[in-house]
């Protein structure tokens, strides 16, 4: 299967957003100061809400990496032909 480039692109953006995003969540979680994703000050007690989110960052992060590299396998190939 071939892509366009537009959408190759597209995949790629895609894929760099997507880990930016995710990754800018992630750090956001771990330094909660609201007591949501940990239990006292401490981060030894994490709460259910932390690891759904985890979890959540965590899946979307694995599937921008997805995307974003085919996209760029995409445009490599679409360069070398």
């Amino acid at each position: 299967m071939r892509l366009s480039r537009r959408a190759s692109w597209f995949l790629t953006a895609f894929g760099v957003w997507s880990i930016w995003i995710w990754v800018t969540f992630f750090k956001n979680l771990w330094s909660d100061g609201e007591g949501l994703a940990f239990t006292g000050h401490d981060h030894s007690r994490p709460t259910a809400y932390f690891w759904v989110h985890a979890a959540l960052a965590l899946t979307s992060l694995v599937l921008g990496l997805v995307v974003g590299s085919l996209g760029v396998r995409s445009l490599r190939a679409a360069r070398r032909s």
